[in-house]
């Protein structure tokens, strides 16, 4: 990180978010392995670009608060245990106009649910810069907000 991304406010948050996807567990694992294909029910995503085996590039666009932030940044697949049902990712990405960025570590398990597959999400996030001045409250509340959108997209996507 070069001295201006630490410019700011820093605020680190910590959630833990479910959802129930109406499919069975191993379509949901497949679908949620194809880092591209899963990219498309992200709210925000703008591109998707594979760099190597785990590796991924690309821009989302989002509003925080009273703030537009355009993010490029990188995801890594860190760990697929299908047999676990579990995967971890991290996630860095900045937006240079604001000067600001993310830093995130996710991790997913899924498991049986009422009505089809639970998927609980775990997610470790450092806010870098301008972004870390809205608190917790406005984050945590975005993350819900995002975290319906996605359920809702993967739901139609899987649907289809």
């Amino acid at each position: 990180m070069g001295r201006g991304a630490g410019v700011g406010a820093r605020n680190a948050v910590t959630f833990a978010q479910e959802c129930v996807i109406p499919v069975e567990r191993e379509r949901l694992w497949d679908f949620l392995m194809d880092v591209p294909k899963v990219a498309r029910c992200v709210p925000g995503v703008e591109t998707v670009e594979t760099l190597g085996a785990s590796v991924y590039k690309g821009s989302l666009r989002v509003q925080v608060g009273p703030i537009r932030l355009s993010l490029q940044g990188t995801m890594t697949v860190e760990e697929q245990d299908r047999a676990a049902w579990q995967a971890r990712m991290r996630a860095e990405a900045n937006d240079r106009r604001v000067g600001g960025g993310i830093r995130a570590r996710m991790s997913l398990t899924l498991a049986p649910g009422l009505g089809g597959t639970r998927l609980h999400i775990e997610t470790d996030l450092a806010i870098l810069g301008r972004i870390g001045e809205f608190g917790q409250p406005v984050i945590k509340k975005k993350a819900d907000a995002f975290l319906d959108e996605f359920a809702r997209n993967l739901g139609a996507a899987l649907a289809a």
